[in-house]
C-alpha cells in the first residue's frame, strides 16, 4: 500500500458512512452516558440483539445516577437476555463512582475513562472519539479484522504485538476532525460490509481498491487467529422444584460465574434420582409426589461449556430446612434475573 493512500482512507470511509451509517439509537443525540452504555452492551454481542435491550435499560435508567441507584437485583433483570452479566455489574460499580467522585459526569479523555470498572482501552477510545470528539483509537475485534485485511497483515491479530500493531496504523489514519465518526465508520464497516468468516461483501466496500486481502485473493485466510484449546466441559443436574404452583430459586455466589444470579437448584455433575436424593435429603419417598426428566440442554460461555439434564419434581410441602427462595412462574418472570443457560427451563414453568 503507497504511503498516500492513508491520506485517501479517511476520506473515502467518511464519505461512504454519510451514505451507509447505521441509524442507531445511542446516535440520535450525543450523550456520553447513552454511548457509554451501547458501549458495554455491544462487547461481544450483536447490534440488532443489543437495541431492545438499551432501550428498555435506557427508559428505566436514563442516567448515571439512576444506574448508580438502582438495586443490583432491578439492574441484572433488565441486562437478563445479553449474557455476560460482569459487563452490568462493572458498569453500575462505575456509575457509582461517578456519580459520588465525579459529579455524575463522565470523563472526556480515554485515559480517565479507563480508570473506571468495566472500561478497557477500546471502551475508552470509543466513548471519547464518539463522545467527546478526543482524537483516539478505538480498536475491536471488527477493525482488527478490517486492518489485517487491508494490510495483509499475516500474523495472528489474537497476538499483542500484532493489535498494538494495527492500533498504531489506525491512529495514524484518524482524520484531524469527525474523529468519532471515523472510528463508527469502521464499526459500522466491519458490521455491515467486511464480515468475518470469508464472506465480506467487497464489491460494496470504498476501501476495496486499497486493500491486500481483497487484490491478492487473501479473504479467505485472514485475518489469522491463534488456535484456541477446546473449553472444558461441566455436567450439572438441574432440579426444577414445584410446590403448589411455587418453584425454587437459589443465588449463585459472589466471584463465580454468573455471581449472584437466580437459578434452578442444581447439582455439580451428572446425577440420577438416586443421586440427588442422596444430595437433598428432603427428597423422601414421602415428599415426592412425582418425577420425569427434562430435556438436556447443552450451554456454551466464551470459555467454557455446561451439559445440563435433570428432573422437574413436584412435591407436596415446602421444605423448610431448603436454602432456596419459593416463587410462583410469573413472579420468577418479572423480577428474578435467570440467566440464559436455564432458558429452556424457565420456558417449562412459564408454559411459553
Amino acid at each position: 500500500m503507497k504511503p498516500e493512500m492513508n491520506k485517501d482512507i479517511p476520506v473515502l470511509l467518511l464519505a461512504w458512512y454519510d451514505a451507509h451509517a447505521r441509524v442507531l439509537p445511542w446516535r440520535k443525540k450525543n450523550d456520553p452516558y447513552r454511548i457509554w452504555v451501547s458501549e458495554i452492551m455491544l462487547q461481544q454481542t450483536r447490534a440488532e440483539t443489543v437495541l431492545p435491550y438499551y432501550e428498555k435499560f435506557i427508559g428505566e435508567l436514563p442516567d448515571i445516577r439512576a444506574l448508580a441507584a438502582a438495586p443490583e437485583e432491578r439492574v441484572f433483570k433488565l441486562w437478563q437476555g445479553l449474557g455476560y452479566y460482569r459487563r452490568a455489574r462493572n458498569m453500575q460499580l462505575a456509575a457509582k463512582i461517578v456519580a459520588e467522585t465525579l459529579g455524575g459526569i463522565l470523563p472526556s479523555t480515554a485515559e480517565e475513562l479507563k480508570k473506571l470498572p468495566g472500561i478497557g482501552e477500546y471502551t475508552a477510545g470509543a466513548i471519547a472519539s464518539i463522545a467527546f470528539n478526543r482524537r483516539t483509537s478505538a480498536v475491536d475485534g471488527n477493525v482488527l479484522r478490517i486492518v489485517a485485511r487491508l494490510y495483509g497483515i499475516a500474523d495472528s491479530i489474537e497476538d499483542r504485538t500484532v493489535a498494538s500493531q494495527i492500533r498504531d496504523i489506525v491512529t495514524g489514519l484518524l482524520p484531524d476532525t469527525r474523529v468519532g465518526d471515523f472510528n463508527q465508520a469502521l464499526m459500522d464497516l466491519g458490521a455491515t460490509v467486511c464480515l468475518p468468516n470469508g464472506e465480506p461483501l467487497c464489491k460494496e466496500c470504498p476501501l476495496a481498491e486499497f486493500c491486500e486481502a481483497h487484490n491478492r485473493n487473501l479473504i479467505s485466510v485472514l485475518p489469522k487467529r491463534s488456535d484456541r484449546p477446546q473449553r472444558p466441559r461441566q455436567d450439572h443436574t438441574v432440579l426444577i422444584l414445584e410446590c403448589q404452583g411455587r418453584f425454587a430459586l437459589q443465588k449463585r455466589p459472589e466471584n463465580v460465574l454468573l455471581a449472584s444470579l437466580w437459578q434452578f437448584p442444581m447439582l455439580q455433575g451428572a446425577s440420577d434420582f438416586g443421586g440427588c436424593k442422596k444430595a437433598l435429603p428432603f427428597l423422601t419417598d414421602d415428599a415426592v409426589l412425582s418425577v420425569a426428566p427434562i430435556p438436556s440442554h447443552r450451554h456454551i460461555f466464551s470459555h467454557l461449556q455446561w451439559d445440563l439434564a435433570g428432573y422437574f419434581i413436584r412435591l407436596k410441602e415446602i421444605p423448610c430446612d431448603a436454602p432456596y427462595i419459593w416463587a410462583a412462574a410469573e413472579d420468577i418472570r418479572k423480577n428474578y434475573s435467570v440467566p440464559s443457560a436455564f432458558k429452556p427451563y424457565m420456558k417449562i414453568i412459564t408454559g411459553e
